[in-house]
């Protein structure tokens, strides 16, 4: 709100490049918070991937996870006014490799009821197969 108010005070002065650069501020820190939700749902949709890989089984539940993480993803990155997505293909991959290990964090509770800590379910689970299936779930054409 503070950006606002002062975006108004430059425009009211005629600073405009001032006002400009206020400009450039809220639509970098739009963009961060939209990364911030995808990365989130990405969290949801890594964990119950790991799930899946590290318990060799699926429930209905999980894949309904999956399935509303991938639509969250999607409707999150997707331009509704502009067109277009917010991240392209390779910094969604990067996004889910950031919520990677907060993923594992959070599985390592889950999974076969803790049985793992984390750095024992690392080495259980195939990241890079996980990270992939997540980003192609989400590139997909087809409505999850």
């Amino acid at each position: 709100m503070e950006e606002i108010l002062e975006l108004k005070e430059l425009l009211l002065k005629g600073d405009i490049k001032g006002s400009l650069a206020i400009v450039e501020e809220l639509e970098e820190m739009s963009r961060d918070d939209i990364i911030n939700n995808i990365r989130s749902h990405g969290i949801i949709l890594l964990l119950y991937l790991i799930k899946q890989q590290a318990e060799n089984r699926t429930t209905r539940s999980w894949d309904v996870s999956i399935r509303n993480s991938v639509r969250e993803v999607r409707r999150k990155n997707k331009r509704r006014k502009a067109g277009g997505y917010y991240l392209n293909q390779d910094e969604l991959l990067k996004t889910l490799e950031e919520a990677y290990l907060n993923a594992i964090d959070q599985a390592s509770l889950e999974v076969e009821e803790g049985r793992y800590d984390s750095r024992e379910l690392k080495q259980k689970v195939n990241q890079e197969a996980i990270l992939h299936q997540g980003l192609n779930l989400i590139l997909s054409d087809e409505d999850s």
